[in-house]
């Protein structure tokens, strides 16, 4: 894979904004354009360009770029796209040092993120280097896991920060940078979720939304429902693709007979899920589904992580809970019979499925916001 060729990201319509945000790959699309689409509910006069995806030009703002046209995980992978990522690092400060939004919210994506709010603060057009441009993050990278150090660039960067986990804040007490939890995103009133549990359901398989990561973990997930369904288990299998370009994929694979594909946003209900550690592993905890973890990266990549990686679980789920609500399988042990057998334990032990439950249970009380108050509530409070 390669990015795209050289671009110029067009004009603001009009020729001014009030908002940039910059998000990326399928999740951050979606959870932007929620935030949006509140925000504009509050300010309907609000002009707001993105650089995003297909669901933020939905909730009402000008897309000057379809970032979820390359979603690109691991070490390898950045490497191989460098000069597309320092093309769109330059030509966004460039954008916003000539138009000049109220304000910039960034959404996720840290590794292009953070180098975009430092530029801005270096060439002087954000507030913290003494411009006009306030800069605002939502959806905290993971500096409890890794990386501890960038909260102090982040204060150096950043006016305010949202966050999604309670814990979060306390990572940021010794940095003077003003952090909120404002709940997770999927404990939104307006929250539909994708999945549902149902105990006779078929099986779900989720390999993610990443082409090179898809292409590793897909067939981890085919052998692992194959070995289940030759047992005579009787179930069918859905498989939840994001995209054009990831069902391409899909169905270059040989997929066995009862397995489906569905694009996401349909409902599905499912009795048990094999799944990347993604967004759609939470939508899964969140709905009570039981199931695993499966997940398969280049060596490179996998030995940066042991290395750099600084807790105990992949999983987001796994970590709050500190217990391994969705057993993980990593690299080689993401073998057709490791997790065979986790879909047989999670459709034929009442025990396991009860206690998915009270996890599930645990998870939404954690992850709860404040009565009343939104993410959208803090970028209308955040927004000049």
């Amino acid at each position: 894979m390669t990015g795209p060729p050289p671009f110029r990201l067009p004009a603001p319509q009009g020729g001014a904004t009030d908002l940039l945000v910059v998000a990326g790959e399928h999740s951050g699309d979606e959870h932007a354009a929620r935030k949006v689409s509140g925000l504009r509910a509050r300010r309907p006069g609000v002009r707001v360009a993105a650089l995003g995806g297909p669901r933020l030009a939905a909730a009402g703002a000008q897309l000057l770029q379809d970032r979820t046209a390359l979603s690109v995980v691991g070490f390898t992978e950045v490497l191989r796209n460098l000069s597309y990522f320092r093309e769109l690092i330059d030509e966004t400060v460039r954008w916003i040092g000539q138009y000049r939004p109220q304000a910039v919210c960034f959404v996720d994506n840290s590794g292009v993120n953070l180098r975009i709010a430092e530029a801005l603060r270096l060439r002087g057009f954000s507030a913290k280097g003494g411009g006009t441009v306030r800069t605002l993050y939502y959806i905290s990278p993971q500096v409890w896991a890794s990386r501890a150090g960038r909260r102090f660039e982040m204060a150096r960067n950043l006016d305010a920060l949202a966050v999604i986990f309670p814990f979060e804040p306390r990572c940021y007490a010794d940095t003077g940078l003003p952090v909120e939890f404002v709940g997770h995103p999927f404990m939104a009133q307006d929250y539909s979720p994708p999945v549902r549990h149902d105990p006779d359901g078929p099986v779900l398989l989720l390999p993610g939304s990443r082409l090179r990561a898809v292409g590793r973990i897909f067939p981890a997930l085919l052998g692992g429902y194959g070995q289940f369904a030759k047992a005579g288990s009787g179930r069918g299998a859905v498989v939840l693709y994001p995209s054009a370009e990831i069902r391409a994929q899909l169905e270059a694979m040989p997929i066995p007979e009862g397995v489906r594909l569905q694009q996401t946003g349909t409902p599905v209900a499912a009795s048990a899920v094999l799944t990347s550690s993604g967004t759609m592993s939470m939508h899964c905890a969140l709905a009570g589904i039981p199931g695993a973890i499966a997940y398969r990266t280049d060596p490179f990549t996998y030995l940066m992580g042991r290395w750099l990686v600084r807790v105990p679980y992949l999983g987001i789920a796994n970590i709050l809970l500190e217990e391994p609500m969705y057993p993980e399988f990593i690299q080689g042990a993401a073998s057709p019979g490791s997790l065979a057998r986790e879909l047989a334990s999670c459709t034929g032990d009442r025990s396991r499925r009860e206690r998915t439950a009270v996890q599930c249970a645990r998870l939404r009380v954690m992850l709860a916001r404040r009565e009343g108050d939104t993410e959208a509530d803090w970028l209308a409070r955040n927004l000049p």
